[in-house]
Parts: structure tokens; C-alpha cells; sequence
């Protein structure tokens, strides 16, 4: 698939600060687009902290069976260092070098982390999706922001607030299980991301994507690092 890969990538905190404040224009938490998401892909990444080796893992699904389409794998090495709020910078490399191996241009990329639910409204799913121009969602473990929590029953949630805006929903996936916290990355709005989400969410707290993606990323970085 088509991706619009950066020729430099910053290399201080400030300078991905300016980039991040230069793309978040761009985002659209709309669905300027018929939602017809017959392909979603998960995205996730896994570091080895020794060795700086990073995998990143893309696994596309059939929306219908969440059945494997693709899968495809990137290895590449963390430069940029750990600061919050800035960790796309470690990942976001070799997850478009894993993206631009896919034979399959997937309709909704699902990212496991934030998107407009980020101190600077500017997550991993925003720069995923304006890169791309793929529909796209962040599915996070923790939140950014304030929230309540939902009701106990599946797909129960409550709003995720920042300085007075609504960034995201807290969502309960699985009937007493702790809630994922979605937010839009782009070219979607609120209510599909989590109708989306509940529907990729069959039997765990976390999208079949991710958990798929996850898995996947992990045996790269094993297999890599043995």
C-alpha cells in the first residue's frame, strides 16, 4: 500500500513537537467517506530495550469473520528517545515500513494507542492516518484525560474529557472487564470508532486486531533477538 513516508524524521523533542502541531490541523473526526470497512488492519510494535531492535506488525482481517487477510512484518532500531506524548516517534518508522510491504490497502486501520486523546490532540493514530489517508482509530490500555467509568455491561462508556473537550470514550468491550479508551486518528468520527471497536471485540477487552498484531509483533521480536 501507499504510504506517505517522511524523508527525515526529527530527532529532538522539540522538533516532533513542531510536527506534530504542523499535522494536527489536517485530522478530520468525520466520516467524509461511506464507512464500508470490509478490511481492518491492526497495527502494533514491540521493543527490545537491550538492543534498541524494534518489530512492527500489520495483520489485516476480513471484517466479517475477523479471519487473516495479510500480515507482514518490519524490523527496524529505535533512535528517538523516550518521551510521553511523543512515543509515535519510536514506533512510527518501522510500522510504515511494515505498511508499505501490504499487497492489501486495508479500509480502517485500528492503532494500539491514542489518537485525538493525546496532550497535543495529535496521537499515534493521527499521524498513522494523515500518513496513510486510511480511516483510523486508537485503541488504548490507559487513558489521557479525564473519564468516569462506564457501566459494567458490554458496550457501556463514558466520555474521555480534555480542558472541557470531548477527546474519546472510555468503552467496555467485555461485561466486567476493564474498558479500552478510543479515540478518532482520522477520517472517522466517535460513534463508528467504537461501534467498530465493539464489533472487533467478540470475546476479549482488546480488538481482534490488536491482539492478533500483538502476538505477531512479538514472535518478530523473539525471532529477531534469539
Amino acid at each position: 500500500m501507499r504510504v506517505a513516508t517522511p524523508t527525515e524524521w526529527p530527532t529532538t523533542a522539540d522538533d516532533a513537537v513542531a510536527v506534530q502541531d504542523a499535522l494536527r490541523p489536517l485530522v478530520v473526526a468525520a466520516d467524509p467517506r461511506p464507512p464500508h470497512f470490509r478490511t481492518i488492519a491492526g497495527i502494533d510494535s514491540a521493543y527490545d530495550d537491550e538492543t534498541g531492535i524494534v518489530a512492527a506488525a500489520v495483520i489485516v482481517l476480513d471484517s466479517g469473520t475477523l479471519e487473516p487477510v495479510e500480515s507482514v512484518v518490519a524490523h527496524g532500531t529505535v533512535t528517538f528517545p523516550y518521551v510521553p506524548g511523543l512515543l509515535a516517534f519510536r514506533e512510527l518508522p518501522t510500522t510504515l515500513a511494515a505498511l508499505e510491504k501490504l499487497d492489501t490497502t486495508p479500509d480502517l486501520l485500528i492503532c494500539d494507542g491514542q489518537g485525538l486523546a493525546h496532550p497535543r490532540r495529535f496521537g499515534l493514530a493521527c499521524h498513522v492516518g494523515i500518513l496513510t489517508d486510511i480511516p483510523t482509530i486508537g485503541v488504548a490500555k490507559t487513558p489521557w484525560g479525564d473519564y468516569q467509568q462506564p457501566g459494567t455491561e458490554r458496550g457501556a462508556a463514558t466520555d474521555i474529557t480534555m480542558d472541557g473537550q470531548i477527546v474519546g470514550r472510555a468503552l467496555r468491550t467485555q461485561p466486567g472487564i476493564k474498558p479500552v479508551f478510543v479515540s478518532v486518528g482520522h477520517l472517522i468520527d466517535l460513534d463508528t470508532a467504537c461501534g467498530r471497536v465493539l464489533a472487533l471485540t467478540p470475546r476479549y477487552r482488546q480488538p481482534e486486531t490488536t491482539r492478533q498484531a500483538d502476538h505477531l509483533c512479538r514472535r518478530a521480536l523473539r525471532a529477531a533477538t534469539a
